[in-house]
């Protein structure tokens, strides 16, 4: 090895909510773990607004929530129909594929959050830093990727202190829809083109006082023949804008304030409001999938696999549970707790999940979808959460899962175990007669979960010891 070259066991490109979550999670397990970010400070724009549940339960396993929490706003998550702001009392509830209060409390120990990204990211960075063995630089741009002959790839990197090279046993490329890794891996992105160009106006406006109770995750403003939309992004009342646009991106430079004010001010339907523009920016709407979502070593989550429209909110979830899967797998095989075939599940669980929001995010009603669907897309495929008694108070069952496997045991429980190939870790968790219920165990039985909730096999109490239908043939899971 050439003097001076560094060695890591993970190298992340890309600080997004993607990459940071895969560096909380690979920081977890210890992981070395190196962040490198070509931007030399976090954005400052909102981007996402809504946290989904999903994502909350991650930052709850994270110890984010509550942080996560005093950042966000209080409202319902649905959207609201109404021709302006002002007749917020006439307006619509439209289910947008988030839990209501009501129902959230039914599926999860937590809530989805309305949190801007530019609150979400700082929340993720500061605790991967916190973590042994992980390390985040700023200003850094990876410029190739060479496989090495024993695995891994060598990282040619240039930064403030001029260029570098660093071995990387794996690379996880979550460096957007641009992706620098994606290209050195030669992966094709099958893109839609622009479906839809949009104006976006980031600005202040005291709103909250004067909607009330009527406080939703979006407002679709219905008065008028355009496309609009205004979104809470943000304490003390920070708001973004957004309305079809079709003209050129550099025309938007050409609004001037008071232009960009009445546009603001039309949809509020209050004309004496004091408004503050912050920024403007152009988005352009479109989706596309990679070919692939890794190759050899390296693996794509986020933008760099998948990129879908702003509707439905799912872009900034998507990418961290990407992050997290990958994170976690990626661990265990680090550790020796599973073979390399389990990095094979990562695109075989993420990819369903891509393909159905880049379908949903593609068209003009992509924002409206049953709960039911979104919160399948979201968490669908963990064990249930349910509460259960520890140490003189409640935790829900999805608190319980560690970071190796987790065999959640019926009350009547004799022992026996599913068959656990590999050296994965395993922790038992005995529950009682109605949280075994709920998560569809006989009294006498257990159910094996890795730390995703995915149950993977199970036992029947005075039956044999069994394998899940549709796991792994005869095994349980290919660890």
């Amino acid at each position: 090895m050439p003097v001076g070259v560094e060695e890591v066991e993970v190298a992340v490109v890309g600080a997004g909510p993607g990459g940071l979550a895969s560096a909380v999670t690979l920081g977890a397990y210890g992981v070395e773990t190196l962040v490198l970010e070509r931007r030399l400070s976090p954005s400052t724009l909102p981007r996402a607004n809504a946290a989904s549940t999903g994502t909350m339960e991650l930052m709850r396993r994270w110890g984010l929530e509550q942080a996560a929490r005093e950042r966000s706003l209080d409202v319902e998550f649905q959207a609201l129909a109404t021709p302006t702001l002002a007749a917020a009392g006439e307006g619509q509830a439209i289910d947008v594929g988030f839990p209501t209060r009501d129902q959230a409390g039914l599926v999860s120990p937590t809530a989805p959050a309305s949190i801007g990204q530019d609150d979400l990211e700082p929340l993720l960075e500061a605790r991967a830093s916190e973590l042994p063995g992980t390390t985040i630089e700023r200003g850094v741009e990876l410029l190739s990727m060479t496989p090495r002959a024993c695995g891994g790839y060598a990282l040619a990197l240039a930064g403030p202190a001029g260029g570098r090279t660093v071995h990387a046993r794996y690379v996880i490329g979550a460096d957007g829809m641009r992706s620098t890794v994606r290209q050195e891996l030669g992966i094709a992105i099958e893109d839609s083109g622009s479906l839809a160009e949009r104006l976006g106006i980031r600005f202040r406006a005291p709103l909250w006082d004067l909607l009330g109770e009527h406080r939703f995750v979006i407002y679709f403003i219905t008065g008028g023949n355009e496309d609009r939309a205004l979104i809470p992004a943000g304490k003390p009342d920070r708001w973004v804008f957004a309305i079809s646009w079709d003209e050129t991106p550099e025309a938007i430079e050409n609004l001037s304030e008071v232009e960009l004010t009445n546009l603001v001010a039309g949809a509020t339907g209050y004309p004496e409001l004091p408004i503050t523009v912050e920024q403007t920016f152009h988005t352009s709407y479109g989706v596309g999938l990679a070919q692939r979502f890794g190759d050899g070593d390296a693996f794509l989550i986020g933008d760099a696999a998948h990129r879908v429209t702003p509707r439905g909110a799912t872009g900034l979830n998507t990418a961290i549970r990407d992050g997290f899967d990958i994170g976690w797998k990626l661990a265990w095989v680090l550790r020796d707790w599973a073979g390399p075939s389990l990095l094979d599940t990562y695109e075989q669980e993420r990819r369903p999940v891509a393909e159905f929001n880049a379908q949903r995010s593609s068209t003009e009603q992509g924002s409206i979808i049953g709960n039911g669907l979104g919160l399948a897309a979201d968490i669908g495929g963990r064990v249930p959460h349910a509460w259960v008694e520890r140490r003189g108070g409640l935790v829900s069952t999805l608190d319980l899962l560690g970071e190796g496997l987790t065999l959640f045991a019926g009350p009547d429980w004799d022992g026996s175990e599913p068959l656990t190939p590999g050296a994965a870790p395993m922790s038992v968790e005995r529950i009682d007669a109605i949280s075994a219920r709920a998560l569809c165990i006989p009294a006498g039985g257990s159910v094996l979960a890795t730390p995703d909730g995915r149950p993977v096999a199970m036992t029947q109490g005075r039956e044999p010891a069994g394998v899940l239908p549709g796991t792994a043939s005869g095994e349980a899971v290919p660890v």
